[in-house]
């Protein structure tokens, strides 16, 4: 188990109840600031990891089972059904990952629109704005099969390793895991080794949204 792991999987329970991390914090009965980034080591550089009290006031204050806890510290990014089994239904916004590209699906934010999108019963998801795919292809085998749903939320934070969807410029969709971001490039990555990685410049993308959920 790692330090950033653990931080990690804090973060990914704030985004997915639509929080930050002091807004996390304040949800659990603690100090606004628990979960702040400079909390998260000692003045002299050593790691500071949170206490097992403020893990299970998280966990509390969430409705989240250890066992999806300790998934999202093992390397987890996005919650799988049977984890997400605690939550709620909510009808989201449905298309295939291969429409996604066409015109009349998103606005200029990357948020969906128009009404020629389906409907699909799926767990609750704090971002409003959140949509759903239909994965379609081999790249992302064996994490994302061919039919695969994932829901997808544009104010998720993003890091490196997220799996994310994402549009170009030029009307191109698709579910990659961010291999990096710098201040001028994206590069992306194919799970499937058969299939290509791709590296854009920033100004060649419209978009890139948080996959937060996997219907596996």
């Amino acid at each position: 188990m790692k330090h950033e792991d653990v931080w990690r999987a804090i973060d990914t329970l704030a985004a997915e109840n639509g929080l930050s991390a002091s807004g996390l914090a304040k949800r659990s009965g603690l100090d606004a600031t628990t979960f702040n980034p400079s909390k998260r080591r000692m003045p002299d550089g050593r790691n500071r990891w949170p206490s097992t009290e403020s893990v299970a006031k998280v966990l509390d204050a969430t409705g989240a089972s250890l066992e999806s806890f300790t998934s999202l510290v093992s390397g987890a990014r996005a919650l799988t059904s049977s984890a997400a089994g605690r939550s709620t239904s909510r009808r989201v916004p449905l298309i295939g990952l291969a429409q996604a590209g066409g015109e009349g699906y998103f606005d200029d934010g990357g948020y969906p629109v128009g009404g020629s999108w389906d409907e699909v019963s799926l767990p609750e998801i704090a971002d409003p704005n959140a949509y759903a795919l239909e994965i379609s292809g081999e790249s992302m085998e064996p994490v994302f099969r061919d039919g695969d749903l994932v829901i997808v939320s544009p104010s998720a934070p993003i890091r490196r390793g997220d799996r994310v969807v994402v549009r170009t410029e030029g009307g191109q969709v698709m579910a990659k895991q961010l291999a990096r971001r710098s201040a001028r490039r994206v590069e992306l990555k194919s799970l499937n080794p058969e299939h290509s990685d791709y590296s854009f410049d920033l100004t060649d993308v419209t978009w890139m949204h948080r996959i937060v959920w996997a219907s596996q």
